[in-house]
């Protein structure tokens, strides 16, 4: 007799409600804003234009977001921790460009089908617990005809592997996919071929540029979210540990020989353009 053992249901809210804390924790902006040139190169690939209505979703401190009002587009910004929301608004306020903010979770945008142009995320939508529902909810909310530019870190780039060294440490919540997957072609054909016209996929690569890999530990250590709770969670040994494992990875990838530190991760540039 075969007896079959039904697998727990995933508590996303619950996941959610850990993510939220993650990513409010430290202070992303500090490296935030020094991927802003990813943001730029993302408008450019789903060819943002003035008076186009643009939807950033899981924006975090706005780097795609001031890409395309830079380009005179007319922008919604949105976010789930209104922390990083007021970070993009003071940078937006500071460059006198307009952009909307607002709080909206990416699973469930608080926008009518076919309200947007283009939606774009850079290194956002991509740690959404239930990938198919975030998906979903950015074809429901662009028009026919319109964008989803996306860039996401791919599993093998630097950004990949730095998450497998944390997740040794510290495990990632049971039975939630990979980030990462986000990076790849299949899981992008999954999520998005059924209504898209077309699908194009470009790999590119953010060069991390820190003093040193000990100075890179430090910032990270600080201020980028999930970084910052994997050493919080762990133990003196743990955390050295952690801590000689990330070296090991900047050292492996560092070209920039001895007296600096420049680290090339890939991520996956995406642009779908919906039926």
């Amino acid at each position: 007799m075969n007896t079959v053992i039904d697998k727990p249901a995933i508590d996303f809210t619950a996941i959610k409600q850990r993510q939220q804390a993650t990513w409010a924790s430290g202070d992303y902006a500090a490296v935030g804003t020094t991927l802003q040139i990813v943001g730029e190169t993302l408008a450019e690939a789903a060819d943002v234009r003035a008076g186009q209505a643009v939807l950033d979703v899981a924006a975090g401190n706005g780097n795609a977001s001031l890409a395309a009002a830079r380009r005179y587009a007319k922008v919604t910004s949105t976010d789930y921790v209104q922390a990083l929301l007021d970070k993009g608004r003071a940078r937006a306020e500071a460059e006198h460009l307009p952009v909307q903010f607002q709080l909206a979770d990416a699973e469930a945008l608080p926008f009518a089908n076919a309200s947007f142009d283009a939606v774009l995320s850079t290194f956002g939508v991509m740690f959404t617990p239930d990938h198919h529902r975030a998906a979903s909810e950015m074809l429901r909310v662009v028009r026919p005809g319109g964008r989803i530019a996306l860039a996401n870190w791919t599993p093998a780039g630097f950004i990949g592997r730095l998450f497998k060294v944390i997740g040794a440490h510290v495990p990632p919540p049971a039975g939630v996919q990979s980030p990462a997957l986000w990076g790849t072609e299949p899981h992008i054909v999954e999520l998005f071929g059924a209504q898209a016209a077309q699908i194009e996929c470009q790999r590119r690569h953010f060069n991390f540029r820190y003093r040193s890999a000990a100075h890179f530990v430090s910032v990270f250590r600080e201020f980028y979210g999930p970084t910052h709770k994997a050493f919080a969670a762990l133990d003196a040994a743990g955390a050295q540990s952690l801590e000689h494992a990330i070296t090991a990875l900047l050292d492996e990838l560092n070209v920039a020989g001895p007296n600096s530190l420049v680290v090339p991760s890939e991520y996956l540039e995406i642009v779908v353009t919906k039926h």
